[in-house]
């Protein structure tokens, strides 16, 4: 019988890292790695890896937190509910999609059976880190001026520790052993989709097309 680890998966489960993991190139060398993932236990369950989409050398990276059910079925980051709102609010602050990379701080879908519906679990801190070397590979190709945590576990993955959302909302700031790139901190889209009324979903959601407002100075001064 396989031994449990301290995270409470069995040790068979757990990725080994060999003398032939290294960082890699490109950012499709990455991506094809990425699809044959094992670090961590998610692989078994989720239909794909979703790994991150976007230009080689984009301004500005969005990272949320996971794919959720309609990402993981059709392999790419930010296609269902809470990507159509962020899509929505990058229109009103101006940024092209196009122009900016976005992925997420872990690639494999983490969700809860409920009869014929697959919902929606939170990645924990063990999946976070073991899911980091995707995204420091990502920072480290692209090299973005400014990296966009979307909510808490986009924030840790990018920070290496806890954030707490309300404290560090709207500020940019350098990210920590990245030089060269700053971070900036806001909410995830799917946190409006759970506001409990139209009043307050209106009043966040004008909130967050404020922070993206602060996200196009970015994207405007690369193209300077």
């Amino acid at each position: 019988m396989p031994r449990v680890t301290h995270s409470g998966f069995p040790e068979a489960d757990l990725f080994v890292e060999t003398a032939a993991e290294r960082p890699y190139t490109s950012l499709r060398q990455a991506r094809e790695a990425a699809a044959g993932c094992r670090r961590c236990p998610l692989y078994q369950d989720a239909t794909q890896t979703v790994f991150g989409e976007g230009p080689a050398h984009a301004p500005v990276m969005f990272v949320g937190e996971q794919p959720g059910d309609q990402e993981d079925i059709q392999g790419k980051p930010f296609v269902g509910p809470a990507g159509r709102l962020l899509d929505r609010a990058l229109v009103e602050a101006g940024i092209d999609r196009s122009r900016i990379y976005v992925t997420n701080a872990v690639k494999h879908f983490k969700f809860e059976p409920r009869g014929k519906r697959r919902l929606h679990k939170k990645p924990n801190a063990y999946e976070i880190d073991r899911c980091k070397w995707w995204l420091d590979n990502e920072l480290r190709l692209i090299r973005p001026q400014l990296a966009v945590a979307l909510g808490a576990t986009a924030a840790r993955a990018l920070f290496g520790r806890a954030v707490t959302i309300s404290r560090a909302r709207g500020e940019v700031v350098a990210l920590p052993d990245r030089e060269g790139i700053d971070a900036f901190v806001t909410v995830h889209p799917s946190s409006l989709l759970r506001a409990p009324d139209d009043e307050s979903r209106a009043h966040e959601y004008a909130r967050f097309v404020a922070d993206m407002r602060i996200v196009a100075r970015h994207v405007v001064a690369a193209r300077a």
